[in-house]
């Protein structure tokens, strides 16, 4: 399958949602009761697929507040060392704070603390993405965790707007989180809307049985929505891979097996590698096996942005298999 952009002048990627700094529990395998030091890495959906995306050769800008901080100016300086366009990361003062999780590179029962009380990004308004120019944007991401709140709420949709006009294609990852929102029927009715909207909706079957009223639900949900107009849905049934629903067909894509040292980081290199298989002009198919081989990758690897494959790496790894 061939798609819209395929065929499109349009280079660049923006990618609205939350960043954050995460604090590693060192070495590897060290439990965070008992660790004596930490690595610190980029970390926050948005902000992982941003990497991922720029260390894959894709020109990617990132729409997101940071604390005014030296939390926050980290953050910053590890999105510019990995290339991602920071033109539109606004530093706020205040009592607001950058993300921040504590976390652990352990298979099993991974532990992870994470501090988002008076989160920046949340604190996202509309000023700050009237002055994004989309008029070379292939795709506008948004991930969800942007939509839990005002004026965050506000903003994406704002820019979802924008980019909409300016004839960009919308991408949804749901991204659930509970902790974020006030109710979880809140989150379904907010999220919901936001997929009916949206040209590409990602999610795992928690997320799109949400949406739907019900686990039992989901999948037809995602099948639906193509039917509604979307170009494509995929729907992540962890190991068991992938169904990505298009036109009037449906392919399952599997896992790449590999040891995993932690669960985490696993959706934002599956997007980052669809995206940019899809930017590269990959067929869809080739491009969502590209998204699992990242994913692969990420959760193989220690930390989530600095497992991210560069496409050399990305390439020989698939071959491999």
């Amino acid at each position: 399958m061939q798609l819209p952009w395929h065929r499109s002048n349009r280079d660049r990627f923006v990618v609205l949602g939350r960043v954050g700094m995460d604090l590693y529990a060192d070495p590897p395998g060290s439990r965070i009761d008992h660790a004596g030091r930490y690595v610190a890495a980029i970390g926050g959906s948005a902000g992982n697929i941003a990497v991922g995306l720029a260390r894959q050769g894709v020109t990617v800008g990132l729409v997101t507040c940071v604390s005014d901080d030296a939390v926050g100016r980290f953050c910053l300086a590890e999105l510019c060392r990995y290339g991602v366009d920071t033109r539109h990361v606004s530093m706020i003062g205040g009592e607001t704070r950058t993300s921040l999780a504590v976390t652990e590179t352990v298979a099993v029962d991974c532990q992870t603390v994470l501090y988002r009380n008076r989160a920046s990004d949340l604190f996202l308004r509309d000023s700050d993405v009237q002055s994004i120019g989309f008029a070379d944007v292939v795709a506008l991401v948004v991930t969800g965790t942007a939509l839990a709140a005002a004026p965050s709420r506000g903003a994406a949709r704002r820019a979802m707007a924008l980019a909409r006009a300016a004839g960009a294609h919308i991408v949804l990852d749901i991204d659930y989180r509970a902790y974020s929102w006030t109710t979880p029927d809140e989150a379904a009715d907010v999220c919901r809307d936001a997929a009916l909207l949206s040209d590409i909706v990602i999610g795992n079957d928690l997320e799109f049985g949400l949406l739907a009223g019900g686990p039992a639900l989901g999948m037809d949900f995602a099948a639906d929505l193509v039917k509604r107009g979307a170009i494509f849905t995929i729907y992540k049934k962890g190991a068991e891979g992938s169904v990505t629903y298009a036109g009037d067909a449906s392919f399952v894509t599997p896992i790449f097996p590999v040891t995993a040292l932690k669960p985490t980081g696993a959706g934002d290199g599956f997007m980052a590698g669809l995206l940019a298989g899809l930017a590269q002009g990959e067929a869809l198919d080739i491009a969502v096996r590209r998204g699992s081989a990242t994913a692969a990758l990420v959760v193989a690897g220690i930390g989530c942005a600095p497992a991210s494959p560069d496409e050399a790496t990305l390439r020989r790894f698939i071959q491999s298999f």
